[in-house]
């Protein structure tokens, strides 16, 4: 009974430790415009992921109030890490902008 008891448990835990759910979104980045996504959090300093079909997958690393931002261009390749820090934006909080690009990347 107590290996019974020992499997359900590491199978609870090993289900229970599985990455996050990703969730529908609409995202927006400066040179894709906005389309629907898929938006998924990372960690709880709210480092985020967003991905769509025919779109560039981003990684915004947030720490501290600032993030850096990559990103996959085509499916199977390998991350590039984007230039510059990225803020909060002031006019909008799902947004981050980059002072050296004056790019935008949006997850709503």
């Amino acid at each position: 009974m107590k290996v019974w008891t020992l499997v359900g448990a590491g199978a609870l835990l090993v289900t229970l430790a599985g990455p996050a759910l990703a969730k529908d979104a609409r995202c927006f980045s400066t040179d894709d415009g906005e389309y629907p996504c898929q938006f998924e959090t990372l960690d709880k300093s709210g480092s985020f992921e967003i991905s769509a079909p025919g779109k560039p997958s981003f990684q915004l690393l947030i720490e501290d109030g600032t993030a850096t931002a990559g990103a996959v261009f085509e499916p199977g390749g390998r991350m590039v890490w984007l230039p510059g820090n990225y803020e909060r934006s002031g006019k909008d909080p799902a947004c981050w902008v980059s002072a050296d690009t004056d790019t935008e990347i949006c997850a709503w």
